[in-house]
């Protein structure tokens, strides 16, 4: 059974940017409000942060549960692991996420300043200074015949889009506008040459963007 490159639920704006400008340890989107952008997410009851009861279980929530089904591994840029550039100034840092990450599985962060690997809870964090196609070999070998899941950022995502590596992208759509940014793309329509695309609107506003290869 081949094993996809999945894009899932992968945030931005109604003008395309996933991040903000000026990212640091205080703000990992840089300028841009993570709270706004995943505000549909943090509604549903399948939400990994709920310390409630509720939330709600209508599409939204379908396409949270759906984040982790069949993955075996994930793939990442260095500026979702943290806000660091350059050569490390020492191997202290190891992500934005404690010491139980949300991942589970071997996580590839592409770098150009390799570190040693290191295990946090289940999640044992790789760093490849590779092209997208070693980087992608790498991750099946580690997922054990399970597909992989393509984290992000927007830059990293385009890069394999280059690649013509991404199988499938779920593609959460905001109604907002930060004007400046890292942005994914200038129109959703960029992508129709290669990919069939099927949207689903949410009473939450939000549109669910899907992807697959024509």
């Amino acid at each position: 059974m081949t094993q996809l490159l999945r894009v899932q639920n992968f945030n931005v704006s109604s003008d395309g940017i996933a991040a903000g400008q000026d990212q640091s340890l205080e703000r990992p989107f840089g300028h841009v409000d993570p709270g706004k952008l995943f505000a549909w997410a943090g509604e549903t009851a399948s939400w990994p942060l709920r310390d409630a009861p509720g939330g709600s279980r209508g599409i939204d929530d379908l396409f949270l549960r759906d984040y982790s089904h069949n993955i075996g591994a994930e793939i990442m840029g260095r500026n979702k692991f943290g806000p660091q550039r350059g050569p490390w100034p020492d191997h202290q840092w190891q992500g934005w996420w404690g010491e139980q990450p949300p991942f589970h599985t071997p996580v590839f962060v592409m770098t150009h300043h390799p570190r040693p690997s290191f295990t946090l809870s289940d999640t044992t964090f790789h760093f490849l200074d590779a092209d997208p196609e070693t980087v992608l070999a790498r991750a099946r070998h580690a997922a054990d015949g399970k597909d992989v899941r393509l984290g992000g950022g927007a830059t990293v995502i385009r890069q394999f889009l280059d690649a013509d590596l991404i199988d499938t992208l779920h593609i959460v759509v905001s109604p907002l506008r930060f004007g400046t940014g890292v942005r994914l793309w200038d129109s959703p329509d960029e992508l129709l040459d290669r990919y069939r695309l099927e949207t689903v609107p949410s009473p939450s506003g939000v549109t669910h963007h899907l992807y697959w290869r024509k």
